[in-house]
C-alpha cells in the first residue's frame, strides 16, 4: 500500500482578521501530494492548502474568508511553484529488475547450451 505524504511547498503569516477570535495571526500553507510506494515514489501535481489561527489554533475554511482573506489567498497562490510531476523508481525495483534479469539470462544460457550431464 501507497503512503501519502503532503510536502509543504510554501507557508505564509497573513495579518488579515480571523473571523473566529478576530486576532491578526494567521498561517496559510499549500501542501503538495507525494505518494511513496514499494516500487516507485510520485510527485503529484496536486496542490492543497490550509488556514490556521494561531491564536485559537481552528482550521479557516474558505466559506467564512473575508474578501481580504480571499485576495491574500488569491496572490499567495500565484507565488506557489510546485515541484514538476514525476516519478522515480526505488532501489527495491531496480533489485528486482536485476533478478528477474540474472533468471532470463540463466534460463536461456541452460537451453542453448544443454542438460547438464554428471
Amino acid at each position: 500500500m501507497a503512503k501519502v505524504k503532503l510536502v509543504v511547498i510554501k507557508e505564509a503569516d497573513l495579518t488579515n482578521n480571523c473571523p473566529e477570535c478576530f486576532n491578526q495571526d494567521l498561517t496559510l500553507t499549500f501542501f503538495q501530494k507525494h505518494t511513496y510506494g514499494r516500487f516507485f515514489h510520485k510527485t503529484t501535481s496536486e496542490v492543497s492548502n490550509k488556514l490556521v489561527c494561531n491564536k485559537c489554533k481552528s482550521k479557516i475554511y474558505p466559506v467564512s474568508w473575508t474578501e481580504d482573506i480571499e485576495r491574500m489567498f488569491n496572490y499567495y497562490q500565484k507565488t506557489v511553484v510546485p515541484e514538476p510531476k514525476s516519478s522515480k523508481a526505488t532501489v527495491f525495483f531496480y533489485i528486482l529488475l536485476l533478478v528477474f534479469i540474472v533468471l532470463v539470462a540463466g534460463t536461456i544460457y541452460i537451453y542453448l547450451t544443454g542438460p547438464i550431464e554428471y
